[in-house]
């Protein structure tokens, strides 16, 4: 009976989670984040972000990925999220005032200053 009734709740669990998954969609924000340390800063602050599901970010690459909900916020938000961390959001510069509060590698090395501003 036991092994039933959790059969029947992992089903309806995942029913749940399909039918929630139509409403995800994503996106990739151009930055020019280079070193570990906005690669976390980035990945762990997005994730508070309103609707944002996952978040990944290419170092070699220099592009943030984005999964959300497209329900709950939409690309330009995630950009202007992006910028006021202090980085670079595709051709939104960053936040001057979050740039000060990064950690001391990403100020100094020129992370996420749009190309040709540092």
């Amino acid at each position: 009976m036991r092994n039933l009734l959790f059969l029947l709740s992992f089903l309806a669990g995942t029913a749940l989670f399909a039918q929630h998954k139509g409403d995800h969609t994503d996106v990739d924000i151009r930055t020019n984040a280079i070193c570990g340390m906005c690669k976390k800063t980035i990945e762990t602050e997005m994730l508070y972000e309103k609707g944002v599901k996952t978040v990944s970010v290419d170092l070699e690459t220099n592009v943030i990925h984005v999964d959300y909900d497209e329900k709950k916020t939409d690309p330009a938000k995630l950009r202007a999220a992006v910028a006021k961390l202090g980085y670079a959001a595709d051709d939104l510069a960053p936040n001057e005032e979050a740039r000060k509060d990064l950690p001391a590698c990403c100020r100094n090395e020129g992370c996420g200053m749009p190309a040709g501003k540092h």
